[in-house]
């Protein structure tokens, strides 16, 4: 079969098994020309198959020499289907790795789920050394069934009014206005039990309770706040609330953790184009925005060069202890917030039309981004040549 690349509005309906090696590649071949990571050995990685979470697994992986655990939620191929992107991502990811002489295990299955708990802590002990040094959480789901049974759905929404903004839709390729429409107390509370640090908690006090984690354990997840003209439609939102309880829960998981002299922190990142990101309504406009700006000024970052910059920089420096602000927050969305950087974005914003609305952001940098993480787009890539299901069907995950 020959597969191209489908868009429905802003979500990607296929992917390109094949050329996603070349999406994970790229990655890979970044970190190996970049500085080397004096990192952990033994990571963890939940929600490891595509954005920060593979990002991060690649760094520590190649960059620093890590044995990474990867979990994720994925589909394979079968007669309906190819499958999902994040599928073939932990296949290439698995393969480079094993090729470098490194532990890859990937699990699929449902990260939220005791089970799933109970796997990692009984491959930890009989293949992975008896100790983890590091756990990345990276989870970005919309419904989670928490361990009493009780189901839980994510809202993407806003508090008190309805917030209306510029966006595009990315399959006519046209500008468009999108709403924010209000959440309900109880919708609110559901996001923060999907979308906050519960899960995180739940796996630090199981994994801590099997005693495999090693002296000296760190922990990261991952955030955004933003610029105060995203704040409507993320920080003072929905997800806002449930990323609020995940900084909390980070402070209290610090507290916990000194008995194994482990430190737990959030790490705020930049807006980057991934498959969490293109779900978000409004966003993809001022994404594009903040591209064009931010290439200007020689300031942009992928999703591997963020978390090369995390890890060397801020969680594993060579000197020092981890890098944080007042608030305990390690802040790699710094280059962002600069406010030469956000005033242009603004100005930029100012002319925005349905007519040169490509042209005055990155339109075409974030098209390439999204089409990458399906792995379409490359050059010197024959996607008119047919992909065997048979053979997709035989590649081990």
């Amino acid at each position: 079969m020959i597969i191209l690349p489908i868009i429905k509005e802003n979500i990607a309906k296929n992917c390109h098994p094949i050329g996603l090696q070349k999406t994970v590649q790229r990655q890979i071949d970044f970190i190996e020309t970049a500085q080397t990571i004096n990192g952990p050995k033994k990571v963890l990685v939940i929600g490891a198959s595509s954005g920060y979470g593979l990002a991060s697994r690649i760094a520590l992986s190649f960059g620093g020499g890590a044995d990474t655990i990867g979990i994720s939620f994925e589909k394979g191929p079968s007669e309906k289907g190819v499958g999902t992107a994040g599928w073939y991502n932990n296949i290439h990811f698995k393969q480079a790795a094993e090729r470098k002489g490194l532990i890859a295990k990937n699990f699929i299955g449902d990260a939220f789920s005791d089970s799933m708990r109970e796997q990692v802590i009984d491959f930890v002990r009989a293949e992975f050394g008896g100790k983890i040094d590091m756990i990345v959480y990276s989870l970005a789901a919309g419904v989670r069934t928490a361990p009493d049974g009780v189901k839980y759905c994510s809202t993407l929404g806003v508090k008190g009014d309805e917030f209306s903004g510029q966006s595009f839709n990315l399959e006519t390729q046209s500008l468009c206005t999108q709403t924010l429409s209000p959440v309900s107390d109880q919708q609110l509370q559901d996001t923060v039990k999907v979308m906050g640090g519960e899960d995180w908690k739940l796996w630090i006090d199981t994994l801590t309770q099997a005693d495999v984690l090693a002296e000296g354990f760190k922990t990261v997840a991952y955030s955004y706040i933003g610029p105060e003209s995203t704040y409507p439609l993320y920080k003072d939102g929905s997800l806002g609330a449930a990323k609020e309880h995940l900084h909390a829960t980070a402070d209290q998981l610090n507290t916990q953790l000194t008995k194994i002299n482990g430190e737990a922190y959030v790490a705020v990142c930049k807006a980057l184009v991934t498959k969490a990101s293109a779900y978000i309504p409004v966003f993809p406009l001022y994404i594009t925005l903040l591209y064009q700006v931010m290439k200007e000024k020689r300031l942009h970052e992928t999703c591997i060069e963020q978390m090369h910059r995390l890890m060397f920089t801020r969680l594993y420096p060579a000197l020092g202890p981890v890098v944080t602000d007042a608030s305990r927050l390690i802040r790699i969305d710094d280059w962002e917030l600069r406010s030469d950087v956000q005033t242009a974005v603004e100005a930029y914003r100012k002319q925005i039309t349905a007519e040169n609305f490509k042209e005055i952001g990155d339109f075409a940098g974030y098209l390439e981004e999204f089409n990458a993480l399906n792995g379409f787009g490359f050059d010197n890539f024959d996607y008119q040549a047919k992909v065997s299901l048979e053979e997709l069907l035989q590649m081990e995950c």
